[in-house]
């Protein structure tokens, strides 16, 4: 009969928070209540590692293998996990995973709580329809959860918790939102395409640029790139430009005595009348009260 262990395996990382500090120092921090670490962990070469939760636990998990292979079941689901894998599993959820007996996983593992936890887990849910995920390896996740891991050693102090719970977020968006978090390391593919052109935006701010401009600058058909570059960012190539010389437009107004002829032509736009009524639908208030409004400010 195989030995099952929760826990004791040669190199294994693991804190779990006092819950007296959790409920005095996070659950009523307003900075970091709305998510926050309750245990976190690192389990290597974890032979015969398995858990069954039946009635799940009031924290939510997330695991995330990049070595070995493994399973989990999260309530009627099961996954087979493979290198580059990662499940999450909902707070009271029933849940069972457990390490491949011939060439176990190693895992990074968090549990967490708070509303917008919660609200992690719901849309990731309703993005993808699963609570598994697969992540091209990405040492910098890696090294945020290294960096949580060691500013939690350092002990429980209130600014060091609301640091590192602040830095929670980050790592869970290295989840949800991959390709952006990918996105220096992404070659040749859709989102390097998307970010390609946006610098291309930002290094013609001047110029009118129009779509086939674009387009030809990163070498695919106009209705095809217009077409991924909605389904990234949710504006056309256009609005989406339109947006960036607005915000430079408020950089200027905010920082320079230009007049606001003088940004138009900035911008390559040279009918000011135009800029304003461009700048009022983006910003909500025409360039004068723009600048009006933060000058006063300072």
């Amino acid at each position: 009969m195989t030995e099952k262990k929760k826990d004791g395996f040669d190199g294994q990382r693991a804190i779990v928070l006092p819950r007296a500090i959790l409920s005095k120092y996070c659950s009523r921090n307003p900075l970091i209540a709305g998510a926050y670490l309750t245990d976190i962990g690192y389990y290597p070469k974890a032979k015969f590692h398995y858990r069954m939760r039946v009635q799940g636990i009031d924290q939510h998990i997330l695991i995330y293998n990049i070595e070995g292979f493994g399973w989990a079941e999260v309530g009627n689901k099961k996954f087979l996990i493979n290198p580059g894998d990662f499940f999450i599993i909902p707070a009271g959820e029933a849940n069972c995973y457990a390490a491949d007996e011939n060439n176990p996983w190693s895992i990074y593992w968090i549990h967490f709580k708070g509303q917008t936890a919660d609200a992690f887990i719901q849309t990731y849910f309703q993005r993808t329809g699963t609570y598994f995920g697969r992540l091209p390896y990405n040492e910098h996740r890696v090294d945020l959860f290294n960096e949580l891991y060691k500013h939690l050693e350092r002990g429980y102090s209130h600014d060091n918790l609301s640091y590192v719970n602040m830095l929670l977020l980050h790592f869970l968006s290295s989840f949800l939102f991959d390709p952006i978090f990918n996105e220096a390391s992404s070659i040749d593919n859709e989102t390097d395409v998307i970010h390609q052109s946006i610098l291309y935006m930002q290094q013609n701010m001047s110029s009118i640029l129009t779509l086939q401009n674009i387009s030809a600058h990163v070498h695919i058909s106009m209705s095809h790139y217009a077409f991924l570059f909605k389904k990234k960012t949710g504006f056309s190539p256009i609005e989406y430009f339109n947006h960036l010389k607005i915000q430079k437009a408020c950089q200027y107004l905010q920082f320079t005595s230009m007049r606001i002829k003088e940004i138009a032509y900035q911008l390559g736009i040279e009918d000011p009348y135009y800029f304003s009524r461009l700048f009022t639908k983006v910003m909500g208030i025409s360039p004068k009260e723009y600048r009006n409004k933060y000058i006063s400010k300072t």
